[in-house]
């Protein structure tokens, strides 16, 4: 059996990655491709992710037990991915994984059969998005804003990059032709 790829999306936070993660997922016709849910310590209906909320000694427990393939810390949460999507992958699936740009190097190290994605937004287009979203202070925003520009670029042998400044029926059709890319040689 061949094995899955696992496509780690990267981007600034309020980038879009959830949104895009969001739509595809309810528009995808290719039943090889899955999504995993992140494991994180926020609220559930925080955002359009469809996240599995946990508190933070239930973020620890499940790490301790080895229940998270990967997992980090980013603005004050825990988030994990479970450790099924090891087995997703072993069985030949493909797996979409909203990642970190900072556990990238950890994430090389597992996976070796891994396309990132990187979602870029104009810096007027993230601002309006973050205010929009409402999860944030203003100056939690700035140090967002300054954080997201001065991260280094990602590299990765399999790097693909998808701006998202544009309308999001434009930037779903992108994000689907990437991850379902494998099966356009058989379809």
């Amino acid at each position: 059996m061949e094995h899955g790829i696992l496509y780690y999306v990267v981007g600034a936070s309020g980038s879009g990655k959830d949104t895009l993660c969001v739509h595809a997922r309810r528009q995808i016709k290719e039943e090889r491709v899955l999504f995993a849910h992140r494991y994180i310590t926020r609220q559930a209906h925080a955002g359009d992710e469809n996240h599995v909320a946990l508190s933070r000694p239930e973020f620890e427990a499940r790490k301790r037990g080895g229940l998270f393939a990967m997992s980090w810390e980013s603005h004050g949460h825990c988030y994990g991915i479970g450790a099924e999507v090891d087995f997703w992958l072993h069985r030949g699936f493909h797996v979409v994984v909203n990642g970190s740009r900072g556990y990238l190097p950890q994430a090389r190290v597992l996976y070796s059969h891994m396309v990132v994605i990187e979602v870029t937004v104009s810096s007027d287009v993230l601002r309006d998005r973050l205010e929009a979203r409402g999860r944030e202070t203003p100056a939690e925003i700035e140090l967002r804003m300054k954080r997201s520009f001065s991260v280094p670029s990602v590299t990765h042998p399999h790097l693909v990059t998808l701006s998202n400044d544009g309308d999001l029926a434009t930037s779903v059709a992108s994000f689907l032709k990437i991850i379902t890319s494998p099966f356009q040689a058989t379809a």
